[in-house]
């Protein structure tokens, strides 16, 4: 399977043997981790380019921040790279348009650490990619792991679209969630995925426990929760052990994460929240520090296997890392990998059973 991706040209390739203006697509941190590594190989930018309601008069990394119609009337073709994440019908559809009349890549960088997904991360864990691959529970799954990989090594949109799949098709033929669910949400922001799990058990469950580190967030899924029963809430982070760690809250999005800066936070550990009758259902969505949550669940997998909703895309050896992890903690487990509508594929989700 690895060879086959190989035999793609990588976006960062193509951008280096391109000889047409290449214009950047999107000023947030994805921009400057793209534009930071364009700089490390050598590979200059023309101009920068942002959705109309976001053009305004300002300038990112130097350059005056224009319309994409600025370019159309000055150039007689270039090349635009995206450099920014959205799950937007709106946006998606305009950049489809846009892809319609350009030459359009998307150049994956993660969204937290600095290792790209590129010719020399494919070789580095060519073992532990094919390793997964062969272990994924379904066709559809390996179909999704290659697709992935072929998108984050190209950035063409083709493998990313052709991928996608809704999120019910995971919950009805996957997680199979049922009335009498324990269940415990890793991330759980402002509630929404508490409002998740009451849609596909219509509303039955036996208990909840949400699970979300920022303090606006949680004063927001308190309001959100106020009114379910035997609904525990934790202002807390997760991690491999107990304690305190710093958590930058300076990232842009929804995310809250720990980091080497940032305030102390408390954390906690999946064992140390489960109640003598476990977990029967983890979703986790806890920005970059998924791995170590395993580390901190190991009682709970092995002795309970609860239904697993896990994001894998955080980092790029979440791809492998993670599900390598909970099958060693539980050689019981399908893995299946699935994702929903995102570009780039920050969607990507882990469904273990």
């Amino acid at each position: 399977m690895i060879n086959e991706v190989l035999e793609l040209k990588s976006s960062w390739e193509a951008l280096a043997d391109c000889r047409e203006p290449i214009v950047l697509y999107g000023t947030g941190d994805g921009a400057d981790k793209i534009t930071n590594e364009l700089e490390r190989l050598g590979i200059g930018l023309y101009g920068v380019t942002a959705s109309d309601g976001f053009v305004r008069e300002r300038f990112f990394r130097g350059f005056r921040v224009m319309p994409v119609s600025h370019f159309e009337e000055s150039l007689s073709s270039f090349t635009v790279i995206l450099g920014f994440g959205t799950n937007r019908e709106n946006v998606i559809e305009n950049i489809k348009n846009i892809s319609s009349r350009h030459r359009l890549l998307v150049p994956c960088v993660p969204v937290y650490g600095d290792e790209i997904i590129n010719r020399a991360f494919l070789l580095r864990y060519r073992d532990e990619l094919e390793s997964v691959y062969s272990m994924l529970a379904d066709e559809r799954s390996r179909q999704v792991f290659a697709d992935f990989l072929r998108f984050e090594l190209s950035g063409e949109l083709e493998y990313l679209f052709r991928s996608e799949s809704v999120k019910s098709e995971a919950f009805t033929n996957i997680l199979r969630l049922g009335s009498d669910e324990r269940s415990l949400d890793l991330g759980a922001y402002r509630g929404d995925t508490v409002e998740e799990l009451l849609h596909y058990t219509h509303g039955e469950y036996r208990s909840i426990t949400a699970v979300e580190p920022d303090k606006k967030s949680f004063e927001k899924l308190k309001e959100s929760t106020s009114s379910l029963h035997d609904c525990r809430l934790v202002n807390a982070g997760v991690h491999r052990e107990c304690g305190f760690l710093p958590f930058n809250k300076k990232r842009r999005g929804r995310g809250n994460s720990a980091d080497s800066i940032g305030e102390m936070q408390e954390v906690v550990t999946v064992d140390s929240l489960a109640s003598p009758d476990g977990f029967s259902y983890i979703k986790a969505d806890v920005e970059g520090s998924e791995a170590d949550m395993l580390y901190g669940a190991v009682k709970t997998l092995k002795s309970f296997k609860p239904k697993l909703n896990i994001a894998c895309y955080h980092k790029s050896r979440d791809i492998f890392e993670l599900p390598l992890k909970i099958k060693k903690i539980n050689p019981d487990y399908g893995i299946y990998l699935r994702h929903h509508r995102y570009i780039p594929c920050w969607d990507l989700n882990l469904y273990c059973v």
